[in-house]
């Protein structure tokens, strides 16, 4: 396994490939990313600690939504048990992946406990108790402050488990080691990651664009809610698909080992 550099210009790539795979499956992929987020719901219900379990969730969900992107690129339809993949690939693979989850859940969860030190509090009873954001809440200082720190902190712990689900179960490599090669595999191809944020951002702006214009041409409030919701979510299953071409493209997959 060795750490590839690539151009900026790939980071398109990666969108528009991710798009052309999710078009090559749409049912698949759609219907597996739609399970991914009932299973997050489900798991978020268990009283007390659903939180944290839906958050350790969270890397193996990922790498079965990967999974699945892998295979449609082969012209396979992936079956719905691919979203559990990182269970069914052994014993030392599944412990790693756990040991990835708990990390995640716990580095999501300090993150949001440490913005309680700015807000008291407020953003992390959202997230963990539900809830909508209002006008007034949003618009108080302390909140902001709380919201960009949590943006801030999140950032680098999002580039960190980005591969990392990929190399423990494709590789083999362990769960803190997957954490900093994801890391440096990222920075080293920040411009790309950078162009590859900016377009999901675009497409993203451009749908719900176009829905609201839909929506206001045909003059009904309810017409638009009841169209951008189901848009939002098939954009989303099209960025999870393109996650895989990220992956694949940072590192050499002809190779073998751990060490980038």
């Amino acid at each position: 396994m060795k750490l590839q550099i690539v151009p900026a210009s790939r980071g398109s790539q990666w969108v528009k490939l991710g798009i052309r795979t999710f078009f090559k499956q749409p049912l698949a992929l759609a219907g597996m990313f739609f399970m991914f987020m009932a299973t997050m719901s489900i798991l978020s219900m268990v009283p007390f600690i659903g939180s944290a379990l839906a958050l350790a969730f969270m890397p193996a969900a990922t790498l079965g939504l990967m999974a699945a992107s892998q295979q449609a690129t082969e012209g396979k339809f992936p079956m719905p048990l691919m979203l559990f993949s990182a269970f069914r690939a052994g014993r030392p693979q599944t412990q790693a992946m756990l040991v990835l989850g708990a990390l995640y859940a716990l580095g999501f969860l300090g993150t949001m406990g440490l913005t309680a030190l700015v807000d008291g509090g407020q953003l992390a009873k959202l997230y963990l108790l539900g809830g909508a954001f209002n006008a007034e809440t949003l618009q108080e200082p302390n909140f902001q402050i709380a919201l960009l720190l949590f943006l801030a902190l999140y950032m680098p712990l999002s580039l960190m488990f980005w591969h990392a689900p990929a190399l423990v179960h494709w590789h083999g490599v362990s769960p803190v080691k997957s954490l900093f090669f994801s890391l440096v595999a990222c920075m080293r191809n920040f411009w790309a990651f950078t162009v590859f944020g900016l377009v999901w951002m675009a497409v993203f702006l451009a749908v719900g664009m176009l829905v609201a214009t839909m929506g206001a041409l045909w003059g009904s409030a309810d017409a638009t809610a009841a169209l951008l919701f189901p848009a939002i979510l098939l954009i989303a299953a099209m960025f999870f698909t393109s996650l895989y071409f990220t992956y694949s493209d940072s590192f050499d997959l002809s190779t073998t080992g751990d060490t980038p």
